[in-house]
């Protein structure tokens, strides 16, 4: 026997469904949609991902900036996880000009304390720093996974509500083939 008709032994079985046929081009279809699919969706991500955090790292420059006013205590910080609040800043941008801007500093320093932010190359302030190199790879690698996942779901749900429905148009066939074929076996029972 050559090793096409092993493959598609099913084909000639005199027990084959049309459903049967059609339930193994919707497993083949959903396997496509996510190793093809679902894998060129993490390519993507992580390829957009990594330039992403490059140009932060390029682009993204810290800076020695002079705290206008107190930083204190209060419901800002009791609501940020870190304990950081909003206060007003002046720093020196890259042409050389004074800019004043507010960002998080910890909280509790006095007006005229030194902190450093992060700036981008026109001066204006960045809510952080740039993502690290490895910290950068590791979270490319969670929104590739992610991006993989999000286009395997769908296509795996699809592909059960599919064999769902399939499974229950073999079951109704079965029903109605075994109320030609039960009474010739003889009285039912129960």
């Amino acid at each position: 026997m050559s090793s096409g008709k092993r493959l598609w032994r099913w084909r000639s079985s005199p027990l084959r469904r049309r459903e049967d046929v059609i339930e193994a081009w919707i497993v083949l279809a959903v396997w496509l949609v996510v190793v093809v699919c679902g894998g060129v969706a993490a390519l993507v991500t992580d390829r957009s991902a990594e330039h992403e955090f490059a140009q932060q790292r390029t682009h993204r420059h810290p800076v020695s900036a002079v705290l206008l006013t107190d930083a204190r205590h209060g419901v800002t910080a009791d609501w940020s996880t870190d304990g950081r609040v909003q206060g007003a800043l002046r720093w020196t941008a890259p042409d050389g000009t004074a800019r004043t801007g507010h960002a998080l500093v910890d909280g509790g320093l006095k007006a005229g304390a030194r902190v450093t932010v992060w700036q981008d190359d026109r001066g204006r302030l960045s809510p952080s720093q740039p993502t690290g190199r490895d910290e950068g790879h590791a979270e490319a690698a969670l929104f590739a996974a992610a991006a993989a996942l999000a286009v395997a779901a769908p296509a795996f749900g699809a592909g059960a509500v599919a064999r769902a429905r399939l499974d229950r148009r073999r079951m109704a066939h079965w029903d109605r083939e075994w109320d030609l074929v039960g009474p010739r076996w003889g009285p039912r029972t129960g």
